[in-house]
């Protein structure tokens, strides 16, 4: 199967800006509730921000009014656009469906002065 691929990762400044995407082949965006996780070094994995297959959101307390999730089913892609990043921000950042499918690879995003 074809897995889920991340993009838009780079290092920041705190306060700074970042905008993910996630691209899948099979038409899944329109089928499964989906979800960007985040796993910083030795950590547990964590559900950062979820959206529902009729567009409902939801988000971990620590994102909250700067992190907007959105996806566009008929071209297959999900975004996180991210504002006003903090160093805690700091981690690999996955997309994936729920139930969980393959996951990607990631991408990292470094968040530092």
């Amino acid at each position: 199967q074809v897995p889920f691929v991340e993009s838009g990762g780079g290092l920041v400044q705190p306060g700074g800006s970042l905008r993910l995407s996630c691209e899948a082949s099979g038409s899944i965006f329109a089928t499964y509730d989906m979800g960007w996780y985040r796993q910083a070094p030795g950590l547990l994995p964590e559900l950062v921000a979820g959206i529902r297959k009729d567009g409902s959101t939801r988000y971990a307390n620590s994102v909250k009014g700067r992190f907007t999730i959105s996806r566009d089913n008929a071209k297959n892609t999900m975004s996180l656009q991210m504002n006003n990043l903090e160093s805690e921000d700091t981690a690999v950042y996955y997309c994936n469906r729920d139930p969980r499918g393959n996951w990607g690879r990631g991408t990292q995003v470094t968040v530092s002065s």
